[in-house]
Protein backbone atom coordinates (compact mmCIF):
# COMPACT_ATOMS: atom_id res chain seq x y z
CA UNK A 1 0.00 0.00 0.00
CA UNK A 2 1.31 3.38 -0.92
CA UNK A 3 2.04 5.60 2.07
CA UNK A 4 0.81 9.16 1.76
CA UNK A 5 2.82 11.83 3.55
CA UNK A 6 0.88 14.98 4.32
CA UNK A 7 2.87 18.10 5.06
CA UNK A 8 1.12 21.09 6.53
CA UNK A 9 3.18 24.25 6.77
CA UNK A 10 2.38 26.92 9.29
CA UNK A 11 4.34 30.17 9.17
CA UNK A 12 5.34 31.80 12.42
CA UNK A 13 7.45 34.75 13.53
CA UNK A 14 10.46 33.82 15.60
CA UNK A 15 11.00 36.09 18.60
CA UNK A 16 7.74 37.98 18.06
CA UNK A 17 7.15 40.14 21.15
CA UNK A 18 3.89 39.22 22.85
CA UNK A 19 2.79 42.82 22.76
CA UNK A 20 4.85 44.55 20.13
CA UNK A 21 3.72 48.10 19.61
CA UNK A 22 3.39 47.60 15.85
CA UNK A 23 1.67 44.25 16.01
CA UNK A 24 -1.77 44.07 14.38
CA UNK A 25 -3.33 41.15 12.56
CA UNK A 26 -3.37 43.06 9.28
CA UNK A 27 0.35 43.81 9.53
CA UNK A 28 1.24 40.26 10.55
CA UNK A 29 -0.78 38.87 7.65
CA UNK A 30 1.01 41.25 5.29
CA UNK A 31 4.38 40.12 6.62
CA UNK A 32 3.48 36.44 6.37
CA UNK A 33 2.39 37.02 2.77
CA UNK A 34 5.95 37.94 1.73
CA UNK A 35 7.37 34.88 -0.05
CA UNK A 36 10.91 36.13 -0.64
CA UNK A 37 13.12 39.11 0.24
CA UNK A 38 11.89 42.17 -1.63
CA UNK A 39 11.86 45.96 -1.75
CA UNK A 40 10.39 47.67 1.35
CA UNK A 41 6.67 47.12 1.75
CA UNK A 42 4.57 50.01 3.06
CA UNK A 43 1.55 48.93 5.11
CA UNK A 44 -0.53 51.75 6.56
CA UNK A 45 1.85 53.53 8.97
CA UNK A 46 4.58 50.86 8.91
CA UNK A 47 7.34 49.75 6.56
CA UNK A 48 8.45 46.12 6.33
CA UNK A 49 12.13 45.78 5.42
CA UNK A 50 13.40 42.36 4.32
CA UNK A 51 16.72 40.75 3.46
CA UNK A 52 17.97 37.29 2.59
CA UNK A 53 19.04 35.24 5.59
CA UNK A 54 22.10 34.27 3.55
CA UNK A 55 23.37 37.84 4.04
CA UNK A 56 24.21 37.07 7.68
CA UNK A 57 23.68 39.74 10.34
CA UNK A 58 21.66 42.66 8.97
CA UNK A 59 20.75 45.90 10.71
CA UNK A 60 19.12 49.16 9.68
CA UNK A 61 19.73 52.78 10.71
CA UNK A 62 17.75 55.93 9.84
CA UNK A 63 18.85 59.34 8.64
CA UNK A 64 16.48 61.21 10.97
CA UNK A 65 18.36 59.57 13.86
CA UNK A 66 21.66 60.54 12.19
CA UNK A 67 22.34 56.80 11.77
CA UNK A 68 23.17 56.66 15.48
CA UNK A 69 21.00 53.62 16.27
CA UNK A 70 21.14 50.24 14.54
CA UNK A 71 18.05 48.00 14.67
CA UNK A 72 18.70 44.34 13.89
CA UNK A 73 16.58 42.23 11.59
CA UNK A 74 14.82 39.12 12.95
CA UNK A 75 14.57 35.75 11.26
CA UNK A 76 11.30 34.54 9.78
CA UNK A 77 10.99 30.83 10.55
CA UNK A 78 8.69 28.14 9.14
CA UNK A 79 7.09 25.64 11.51
CA UNK A 80 6.45 22.21 9.99
CA UNK A 81 3.60 20.09 11.38
CA UNK A 82 4.26 16.62 9.98
CA UNK A 83 1.16 14.44 10.17
CA UNK A 84 3.04 11.33 9.00
CA UNK A 85 5.00 9.14 9.36
CA UNK A 86 4.83 7.93 12.98
CA UNK A 87 8.22 7.99 14.72
CA UNK A 88 9.13 5.05 16.94
CA UNK A 89 10.83 5.37 20.34
CA UNK A 90 14.53 6.03 19.92
CA UNK A 91 14.16 7.65 16.52
CA UNK A 92 15.29 11.24 16.18
CA UNK A 93 12.42 13.59 15.40
CA UNK A 94 13.38 16.17 12.76
CA UNK A 95 13.79 19.82 13.66
CA UNK A 96 10.24 21.30 13.61
CA UNK A 97 11.48 24.66 12.33
CA UNK A 98 13.39 25.78 9.29
CA UNK A 99 14.67 29.07 7.94
CA UNK A 100 12.24 30.72 5.51
CA UNK A 101 15.14 32.53 3.90
CA UNK A 102 13.84 35.92 5.04
CA UNK A 103 15.12 38.39 7.61
CA UNK A 104 12.79 41.26 8.51
CA UNK A 105 12.44 44.49 10.42
CA UNK A 106 9.21 46.47 10.85
CA UNK A 107 9.45 50.22 11.33
CA UNK A 108 6.50 52.32 12.53
CA UNK A 109 6.67 55.59 10.62
CA UNK A 110 5.98 58.84 12.50
CA UNK A 111 2.81 60.51 11.24
CA UNK A 112 4.58 63.57 9.82
CA UNK A 113 7.03 61.54 7.69
CA UNK A 114 6.45 61.33 3.93
CA UNK A 115 9.80 59.65 3.29
CA UNK A 116 12.08 57.29 5.21
CA UNK A 117 15.82 57.53 4.56
CA UNK A 118 18.00 54.66 5.76
CA UNK A 119 21.13 52.55 5.31
CA UNK A 120 21.77 48.90 6.07
CA UNK A 121 24.59 47.35 8.09
CA UNK A 122 25.47 43.94 6.68
CA UNK A 123 28.04 41.96 8.66
CA UNK A 124 29.51 45.21 9.96
CA UNK A 125 29.62 47.01 6.61
CA UNK A 126 27.41 50.00 5.72
CA UNK A 127 25.52 49.80 2.43
CA UNK A 128 22.37 50.87 0.64
CA UNK A 129 19.50 48.38 0.42
CA UNK A 130 20.28 46.09 -2.56
CA UNK A 131 16.56 45.29 -2.94
CA UNK A 132 15.49 48.95 -3.12
CA UNK A 133 16.16 50.88 -6.34
CA UNK A 134 15.29 54.21 -4.70
CA UNK A 135 18.27 56.05 -3.19
CA UNK A 136 19.76 59.51 -2.71
CA UNK A 137 23.20 61.00 -2.16
CA UNK A 138 23.88 63.02 0.95
CA UNK A 139 25.33 66.34 -0.29
CA UNK A 140 27.38 66.75 2.89
CA UNK A 141 28.97 63.32 3.29
CA UNK A 142 28.66 62.17 -0.30
CA UNK A 143 27.24 58.84 0.90
CA UNK A 144 24.27 57.15 -0.72
CA UNK A 145 21.26 56.12 1.35
CA UNK A 146 18.08 54.28 0.45
CA UNK A 147 14.65 55.93 0.56
CA UNK A 148 11.02 54.84 0.90
CA UNK A 149 8.17 57.18 -0.03
CA UNK A 150 5.15 57.27 2.28
CA UNK A 151 1.75 58.39 1.07
CA UNK A 152 0.02 61.09 3.16
CA UNK A 153 -2.13 59.40 5.75
CA UNK A 154 -5.46 60.73 7.03
CA UNK A 155 -5.41 61.49 10.71
CA UNK A 156 -7.23 58.93 12.82
CA UNK A 157 -9.28 59.80 15.83
CA UNK A 158 -8.32 58.04 19.03
CA UNK A 159 -10.78 55.15 19.59
CA UNK A 160 -10.47 55.76 23.34
CA UNK A 161 -13.28 58.29 23.44
CA UNK A 162 -14.17 60.11 26.60
CA UNK A 163 -17.77 59.56 27.65
CA UNK A 164 -19.71 60.63 30.72
CA UNK A 165 -19.92 57.00 31.83
CA UNK A 166 -16.53 55.70 30.74
CA UNK A 167 -14.21 54.94 27.82
CA UNK A 168 -14.71 52.95 24.62
CA UNK A 169 -12.03 50.32 23.96
CA UNK A 170 -11.79 49.12 20.34
CA UNK A 171 -9.88 46.23 18.77
CA UNK A 172 -9.79 44.83 15.21
CA UNK A 173 -9.68 41.05 14.66
CA UNK A 174 -11.14 38.41 12.33
CA UNK A 175 -14.94 38.17 12.52
CA UNK A 176 -16.68 35.76 14.85
CA UNK A 177 -14.04 35.49 17.55
CA UNK A 178 -13.58 36.42 21.21
CA UNK A 179 -11.70 39.52 22.36
CA UNK A 180 -11.37 40.72 25.96
CA UNK A 181 -9.70 43.67 27.66
CA UNK A 182 -7.95 43.63 31.03
CA UNK A 183 -5.95 46.10 33.08
CA UNK A 184 -5.16 47.44 36.49
CA UNK A 185 -8.83 48.37 36.78
CA UNK A 186 -9.91 44.68 37.00
CA UNK A 187 -6.84 42.97 38.44
CA UNK A 188 -5.70 41.98 34.92
CA UNK A 189 -8.48 39.40 34.69
CA UNK A 190 -8.48 38.28 31.00
CA UNK A 191 -12.04 36.90 31.17
CA UNK A 192 -14.08 39.60 32.91
CA UNK A 193 -14.69 42.10 30.09
CA UNK A 194 -15.55 40.67 26.66
CA UNK A 195 -15.84 43.08 23.74
CA UNK A 196 -18.91 42.99 21.49
CA UNK A 197 -18.48 42.66 17.73
CA UNK A 198 -20.14 45.30 15.55
CA UNK A 199 -19.65 45.71 12.67
CA UNK A 200 -17.90 42.51 11.57
CA UNK A 201 -14.28 42.45 12.67
CA UNK A 202 -14.59 45.46 14.98
CA UNK A 203 -14.85 44.73 18.71
CA UNK A 204 -15.61 47.33 21.38
CA UNK A 205 -16.71 47.80 24.94
CA UNK A 206 -17.47 50.81 27.17
CA UNK A 207 -16.01 50.68 30.69
CA UNK A 208 -16.39 53.18 33.52
CA UNK A 209 -12.93 54.15 34.77
CA UNK A 210 -12.09 56.50 37.64
CA UNK A 211 -9.79 59.49 37.04
CA UNK A 212 -6.08 58.72 36.89
CA UNK A 213 -3.62 56.60 34.92
CA UNK A 214 -4.68 53.14 33.79
CA UNK A 215 -2.77 50.33 32.08
CA UNK A 216 -4.49 47.76 29.89
CA UNK A 217 -4.05 45.10 27.18
CA UNK A 218 -6.34 43.14 24.88
CA UNK A 219 -6.52 39.33 24.86
CA UNK A 220 -7.24 37.37 21.71
CA UNK A 221 -6.54 33.70 20.95
CA UNK A 222 -4.67 33.39 24.23
CA UNK A 223 -2.25 36.20 23.44
CA UNK A 224 -1.99 39.71 24.84
CA UNK A 225 -1.82 42.81 22.66
CA UNK A 226 -1.12 46.43 23.42
CA UNK A 227 -3.64 48.79 21.83
CA UNK A 228 -2.40 49.50 18.26
CA UNK A 229 -4.50 52.71 18.26
CA UNK A 230 -2.91 54.09 21.41
CA UNK A 231 0.78 55.09 21.12
CA UNK A 232 1.29 55.43 24.89
CA UNK A 233 3.13 52.38 26.27
CA UNK A 234 4.62 51.08 29.49
CA UNK A 235 7.01 48.13 29.57
CA UNK A 236 7.59 45.38 32.10
CA UNK A 237 11.04 43.99 32.94
CA UNK A 238 10.48 41.08 30.56
CA UNK A 239 9.90 43.52 27.69
CA UNK A 240 6.15 42.98 27.41
CA UNK A 241 4.11 46.11 26.70
CA UNK A 242 0.83 47.49 28.02
CA UNK A 243 -1.10 50.53 26.85
CA UNK A 244 -1.47 53.58 29.08
CA UNK A 245 -4.47 55.91 29.22
CA UNK A 246 -5.04 58.92 31.47
CA UNK A 247 -8.61 59.64 32.52
CA UNK A 248 -9.03 63.31 33.52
Amino acid sequence: MKTIYAFVFFTMIAAFPLAAEWETYELIDRLLGIQEPCAPVVHENSVIFTASSEMGKVGIAFAHEKFANVYWFKQLMVSQDRLAPVFLPGQKYPDPYKDSGILFYVYQVPEEFLEVEYRLVVNGLWTIDPLNSQYKKDPVSGLNFSTVSIQPRPSKSNPLKGLPNGLIFTFNAPAGETVTVAGDFNGWDPFMYELKEYPAGVYSITLPLPPGKHQYVFFHRGRRFADPHNPNRVYAKDGSAASLIVVP
